[in-house]
């Protein structure tokens, strides 16, 4: 498939781009600063460009099949909001429907599963800034219409990709003290739902 990642200079970005060229996809990096990245493969095209500028997300849009957005929060102004808007209405511009988003355990509905000492001093503590973008920024994924899968990871790590770990949605009673998964299984949890349906519109915790 031809996919197209954003904030790809991240760790889960990186990690994305990697697997999905090693199965094969055909992969366009959209980056602000293509050295950043320092990869190089026959099926990967990197394309510089800042997703708050609504004409440079429209040019890259056209002819994937699917988009991936790992993108995080930078401090200061919030930014994902914009961005997101100008992702989904490029997408809906050309009739790409399709998209997987990283958001993070602690947003929307995810934080009921979160114990009271992870809600009180993460979500509502150090992160609350963070949080608080991915919200909204999940509110405008899930407005959209599209096709779209958002991924809540616990705290990232950088430990190998296992294929091993939980999926919650928010049916999902369990309550997770301290969540954590590593970027390189963010990356094949979103790899593996390029198709399919079982989390279509839905926003999912991912943990050990």
């Amino acid at each position: 498939m031809k996919l197209l990642v954003f904030g790809a200079t991240g760790g889960t970005g990186r990690q994305t781009v990697e697997q999905a060229l090693a199965q094969g996809h055909q992969v366009t990096a959209f980056v602000r600063q293509p050295t950043a990245l320092a990869l190089q493969h026959a099926n990967l095209a990197v394309v510089q460009g800042d997703g708050q500028d609504k004409d440079a997300v429209r040019k890259v849009v056209p002819g994937h099949a699917v988009v991936i957005s790992a993108l995080g929060t930078r401090g200061g102004a919030p930014m994902l909001p914009a961005i997101t808007r100008n992702i989904l209405d490029a997408m809906a511009e050309h009739g790409i429907r399709r998209s997987l988003w990283v958001s993070s355990f602690g947003a929307g509905d995810s934080i009921n599963q979160m114990s009271w000492i992870s809600q009180t001093l993460i979500v509502k503590g150090f992160l609350r800034q963070a949080i608080e973008e991915k919200n909204a920024q999940e509110q405008i994924i899930m407005a959209s219409g599209s096709d779209w899968i958002i991924t809540r990871p616990g705290g990232l790590t950088d430990g190998p990709a296992t294929g091993v770990y939980r999926v919650l949605d928010s049916a999902s009673k369990e309550k997770v003290g301290r969540p954590s998964i590593s970027r390189a299984d963010v990356a094949d949890f979103m790899l593996k739902h390029l198709t399919g349906d079982q989390y279509l519109r839905a926003a999912v915790g991912l943990t050990y």
